[in-house]
Order: C-alpha cells, then structure tokens, then sequence
C-alpha cells in the first residue's frame, strides 16, 4: 500500500476555463491560440440582441452582413442599452443557428472587438463539428 500526499496529481482539480469576456480579450490580443478560443465560445453563454421578429439581429452595413453578438449582459447594454431586449444561446447554437453567408462581432462596442468573416465562421463550424462529433 502506498500513501500520498496532498500534492497527488489525481486530487487536483483543472484550471478553471476563462470566461468568453476573457477569452474574447485574450484571443484580441492575441494571447489565446484560435482553438482554444472556440473551445471557450462553443461552451460558453452568448447575449444576442433581440429584435420584433425571431432570430438573430443582423448588421448591413458592412462589405457582409454580420451578426452583432456579447460576451456579457454588460457589454449588450454597452451596445443596445440597458432597457433592451435579448436572448441568450450558447455559443455551439449560434454556429448552429447562424445563416449561410453571414459573420459575426464579439463585443461590437467593446474595447477588444472580434470580427469573424462568414469564411471563419464556417471553418468554426467545421471545427465544432469534429470537436463534438469526432
């Protein structure tokens, strides 16, 4: 029989995942590797304006039009105000639920704004799918 210590690797719990606010200002500083930060945002809680019809808002002002989506209830009422109207998916529905042919803003109003062209938001898809379907 053999004892161990407190410091038995077993007994160790793993670090905590960052959250997707952290997660969006580390992969904006480049700071987080781009697999990493999908694993966060699949996982991860995401605040979506909420408009008259059902579904994502979406923004056209861009060369494609993009889907305007927070890390936090604090950064949707940076953007849209604090009387505003939203929903919450998780960041596996979003991929799941985005249109063909649309990208998407992490934090459009936040200090470390991330943009996904529609071509990276397919290769997220891509990566989600082998992720959680082998």
């Amino acid at each position: 029989m053999q004892n161990y210590s407190g410091d038995d690797l077993s007994s160790q719990s793993p670090p905590p995942s960052p959250s997707l606010a952290q997660a969006v200002q580390a992969f904006a500083d480049g700071a987080m590797a781009v697999e990493d930060f999908q694993d966060v945002f699949i996982a991860s809680k995401v605040y979506c304006p909420r408009g008259d019809n059902p579904g994502f808002l979406a923004l056209h002002e861009s060369q494609e039009p993009v889907i305007p989506l927070f890390s936090s209830l604090r950064e949707l009422h940076r953007y849209a105000g604090k009387d505003s109207r939203w929903f919450t998916v998780t960041g596996a529905e979003v991929l799941d639920l985005l249109p063909e042919g649309y990208g998407m803003v992490l934090d459009l109003e936040g200090r470390h704004r991330v943009v996904f062209n529609a071509q990276t938001v397919e290769q997220m898809i891509t990566y989600t799918m082998l992720r959680m379907y082998g």
